[in-house]
């Protein structure tokens, strides 16, 4: 496979994994120190990723550009790739609705540089067949090539910009709308003075579904943050489907009040969680 040099943008605890996935088939990996912070630093380290400086030097050392970020900014970091004159291959894999891959698209052709869409589905690839990365657009397949380890399974689903982003809306539709589903549910229930009775009923035939809800309402608090932006993109993306969007609108805002758990030193405790979903302690 022949050596290319790739820009990471930026490296998160998913984006530094994927990185490294680049860098451990024999690319070089860049990514931009300046304004980032210490936990950036380090994953970076980690990931034995070479520094380019700032953004636009990044994007002018590298031929591909790799775009990992929360999905509200997806736009905008096209928009600055292309304010630095990049024209090259630039792979968008973040949660975003296909119809914002597509004004990525049009934002890209500016410079002449093409977008080859992506979608992540699974953990941080660190660990052997866990994570999936779905491609799709003209040059998919040279992504998908570039980018497969162990770790990393990577597929092509099409030569069609979105498809990669409407299969990822619609798996996170289900895997994390059902989370928040179960957070509004407990959280109604408390309210409603029933929740004890709720448990009760669902450890009925010695189920553990009582348990296991409040260890899944606590376990979701450290991402709540990043999931807000990407219910809504999946309410987009129904919407745009000809399907209601209301139910991951209102799973946006149930993640929207645990989002204050983010750069909590331990996971909370249930109690915690339950008084942040009623807001009983408004901030």
């Amino acid at each position: 496979m022949k050596k290319r040099t790739i820009g990471i943008l930026h490296p998160g605890a998913m984006g530094s994994s994927i990185a490294a996935a680049a860098a451990q088939n024999g690319h070089e990996v860049y990514w931009a120190s300046a304004g980032r912070s210490a936990q950036s630093q380090e994953r970076a380290a980690k990931s034995q990723l070479l520094d380019a400086g700032s953004v636009e030097e990044l994007c002018q050392k590298c031929s591909i550009i790799l775009s990992v970020c929360p999905p509200h900014a997806a736009e905008d970091l096209a928009e600055e790739v292309v304010s630095h004159g990049f024209a090259g291959l630039y792979v968008d894999a973040n949660a975003i609705a296909p119809q914002r891959a597509l004004r990525i698209d049009q934002i890209l052709k500016k410079t002449n540089a093409e977008l080859v869409d992506g979608g992540i589905i699974g953990g941080p690839a660190w660990g052997k067949g866990k994570t999936f990365l779905h491609l799709s657009g003209a040059r998919a397949e040279e992504v998908a090539q570039l980018l497969a380890t162990d770790a990393l399974n990577t597929s092509v689903l099409s030569k069609q910009t979105g498809d990669a982003s409407s299969l990822k809306m619609c798996f996170a539709a289900y895997t994390k709308g059902s989370t928040a589903l179960v957070c509004s549910i407990v959280a109604a229930a408390e309210n409603l003075g029933v929740r004890d009775a709720l448990f009760a009923q669902w450890s009925q035939g010695n189920s553990d579904m009582a348990d296991k809800s409040q260890d899944q309402i606590r376990n979701v608090t450290s991402k709540a943050w990043r999931f807000t932006g990407e219910m809504r993109e999946i309410s987009s993306t129904f919407v745009e489907a000809g399907m209601p969007g209301g139910f991951h609108a209102a799973a946006a805002a149930i993640y929207e009040r645990i989002a204050r758990f983010k750069d909590a030193a331990e996971t909370p405790s249930f109690e915690e969680v339950l008084k942040a979903l009623t807001q009983e302690d408004e901030c």
